[in-house]
């Protein structure tokens, strides 16, 4: 099939790289977003920019492609787009380009967990199973009929960056099965069901503030949903510090939630509204990340100091 690939982080690079090296289709043109001011302010390329390049693939930025995009797409005569954590939101023109339509390749199970942020909420919320959908992308949000659907289980010490590298592998080989049968005429659209569906939008910095009353499992899977973006945190002396690994334990103490309870090369232990969470690596606010035995070795922490 010849194809219009829509697509813009490490995600989407997956996705597009099995497009490329089956064999069977012709990405013609790749459509990604704009280029953004980095650190020191270099241009951030996105990921599936570099690699269209590379390979000399077309590639389209179209600051809202809705309005930009409609006439050169239709140029490219495709007979399927495909969009993996592209970005914008394609006009019902666009969507009806292609023969067949535009597919989406989705980090959920969905009708659950539409919206820019699947992979970490699942994790934030104890999901012990995840998974991507291959849909027919519609108007609405994450709305249209799903075609392909995988799943995988969530590992205890998933986080979203490790998770989402297992969710891009598991989405390119599903487009891939996906394609196949949809040009064999084998695939049955499934309409969502409404009543089960669940969105979450975007993550803020505040979403990686730790409340030390909650359970320890809890804010485990605050600490890994949150990890690498927008990070966990809470507050030493007034100043940020970064949780970037922990784990918890049933260990209880008769301490207020946010007390550290021992201090040593094995960990920081906090107490936590029930149970406890140790603490392995983490980064003091202008500091940088840190096994816990190395940030103790600099910086002393004593039993029954407060963290909040």
């Amino acid at each position: 099939m010849r194809i219009v690939f829509m697509g813009t982080p490490a995600f989407a690079l997956d996705v597009l790289d099995a497009l490329v090296s089956s064999g069977k289709h012709e990405v013609v043109c790749v459509v990604t977003q704009p280029d953004k001011c980095g650190n020191r302010g270099a241009a951030a390329i996105p990921p599936v920019k570099q690699y269209a390049e590379s390979r000399g693939i077309p590639v389209r930025q179209y600051a809202k492609v809705r309005s930009e995009g409609v006439d050169e797409l239709r140029s490219y005569t495709a007979d399927v787009f495909v969009t993996a954590a592209y970005g914008q939101l394609l006009s019902k023109e666009i969507l009806g380009i292609a023969k067949y339509g535009t597919l989406n390749v989705h980090a959920s199970v969905l009708p659950a967990y539409r919206g820019s942020c699947p992979v970490q909420r699942a994790i934030m919320n104890g999901e012990r199973e995840t998974g991507v959908t291959i849909m027919q992308t519609a108007e609405g949000l994450d709305t249209g009929d799903i075609l392909l659907c995988k799943k995988i289980p969530i590992a205890p010490d998933d986080d979203a960056a490790s998770l989402m590298a297992k969710l891009a592998k598991l989405g390119a080989a599903a487009l891939i099965e996906c394609l196949d049968k949809l040009a064999r005429n084998e695939i049955i659209p499934e309409a969502q069901n409404e009543n089960e569906a669940s969105y979450y939008p975007m993550l803020s910095k505040a979403d990686g503030k730790i409340d030390w009353t909650m359970p320890a499992d809890k804010i485990d899977c605050l600490v890994r949903g949150v990890t690498p973006w927008p990070g966990a945190y809470t507050f030493r002396q007034g100043k940020m510090l970064k949780i970037h690994r922990a784990y918890p334990s049933d260990a209880a103490y008769e301490l207020p939630a946010g007390t550290v309870a021992s201090a040593d090369k094995n960990g920081i232990t906090v107490c936590c509204g029930k149970g406890s969470l140790v603490l392995t690596d983490v980064q003091l606010e202008g500091k940088k990340r840190m096994k816990c035995a190395d940030f103790l070795n600099g910086c002393r922490m004593t039993n029954g100091e407060m963290l909040g």
